[in-house]
């Protein structure tokens, strides 16, 4: 592949804010390719993750995504373990400071990482490190002398931080810890490239460059990726909104949940979540948008190619057969859970208690969406007092309910 070729496939899904960076992020990228091939050496190449729980979802894999890329083009890849920075919490997408883990707690989320990590990076070309191994060697002195490269105006300029502070919400000193831990990361593993979110720009953009110049290193190259979208295609995929994909369920699952994302933003998940590239992506694009393909056909092509990346093809395809006959067909699956009904319990009692939706309240919007069906017959009355039958939420949810 072409350095220009390489360049548009690492920056396929990036995310700057800010076009003057973009382009001067893009040219170092450029640079850093051309050197090392020169040179014929890998480029150092590493995204950190704190695991601040066990398992993953959809939206967690499009920073290694982008490694992978770094790993088809013959760079070395680390996948860091924050070992350590998960002690303090990231605060770069809270309004508030995050809970602080126990060590305990860390190790026990840590083991699952890296294998679900797996299912996306090659295992045989992905070195795995813990940043303990070098922020526990820290002394108060050197937490001192990191902090010297930066000011307090820095940080309270940071959006998340200006917010809380008009808000009168507190911030707490050792959120600001954070960004120089991350930032000394990077030093400590020499990096040539440093892979995060939207939301990491300031920690990988600011920190890690400016210390790793402070030390005397060539600062790193940002690959600032976009956030991936839940499947309400609004809010950033997240548990505690329930609008994710997992990837510790099953191709059937998976795909039906892709299938499930509006329209608008199709396109988005091709350039994140996927090993399309640049030049195929953009002709699926130019055959949704003249009409040549139905959206229908487009969305069915993604969630192929996302449930084929975590289950193989043979089970993409079993995935995608139990949809059309699911959903295009309109079959009831053949096996469903079956729960009893609780003594007065309305038809919402039963879709909140099965947690078929997030809350009460979002339990009535779909009732009045008409979005709840009892043994095929829409349900407008949210008091609906159900008997023995099966129960619809949505177009894939099913249950039994026996009295």
């Amino acid at each position: 592949m072409k350095i220009e070729e390489q360049v548009a496939l690492i920056m396929q899904g990036t995310e700057y804010g800010d076009e003057e960076l973009a382009s001067f992020m893009t040219d170092q990228l450029q640079k850093r390719l051309i050197t090392a091939e020169r040179e014929g050496r890998p480029l150092k190449v590493y995204c950190g993750y704190d695991p601040t729980s066990s398992d993953l979802h959809l939206g967690h894999t499009i920073t290694m995504r982008k490694l992978r890329q770094f790993q088809d083009l013959g760079h070395e890849v680390t996948f860091l373990i924050g070992s350590y920075t998960a002690l303090v919490g990231d605060p770069s997408d809270k309004n508030k400071a995050r809970p602080i883990l126990t060590q305990e707690q860390i190790a026990l989320n840590a083991k699952t990482y890296a294998d679900q990590a797996f299912r996306v990076l090659d295992r045989d070309k992905t070195v795995v490190r813990y940043n303990g191994e070098w922020l526990s060697e820290l002394s108060l002195v050197d937490l001192i002398r990191l902090g010297q490269n930066f000011t307090i105006q820095q940080f309270m300029s940071r959006e998340n931080f200006s917010k809380r502070l008009e808000s009168n919400e507190p911030i707490y000193l050792h959120e600001t810890f954070y960004a120089l831990m991350q930032g000394y990361d990077a030093v400590a593993m020499k990096t040539d490239i440093q892979v995060g979110g939207t939301d990491q720009l300031f920690n990988i953009i600011v920190a890690g460059r400016k210390l790793q110049e402070a030390m005397g290193q060539e600062p790193l190259v940002g690959i600032i990726c976009g956030i991936l979208p839940g499947t309400d295609g609004i809010l950033r995929m997240s548990k505690t909104t329930g609008n994710v994909i997992p990837i510790n369920t099953d191709s059937i699952d998976m795909y039906g949940k892709v299938m499930s994302i509006p329209d608008s933003v199709m396109m988005k998940y091709f350039r994140l979540a996927t090993r399309l590239g640049p030049a195929e992506i953009d002709e699926i694009e130019r055959d949704l948008n003249s009409g040549k393909m139905h959206p229908r056909d487009v969305k069915m092509k993604l969630a192929f190619e996302i449930a084929s990346i975590f289950y193989g093809n043979v089970m993409a395809r079993e995935g995608e057969l139990s949809f059309v006959e699911l959903f295009q067909n309109g079959k009831q699956p053949e096996e469903m859970e079956e729960i009893k009904l609780l003594p007065g319990e309305s038809i919402l009692d039963v879709i909140a208690r099965m947690k078929f939706v997030s809350s009460k309240s979002e339990g009535r919007r779909i009732i009045d969406q008409n979005g709840v069906r009892f043994e095929g017959n829409i349900i407008t009355d949210n008091k609906f007092m159900p008997g023995n039958g099966i129960l619809q939420v949505g177009k894939r949810k099913f249950i039994k309910l026996v009295k």
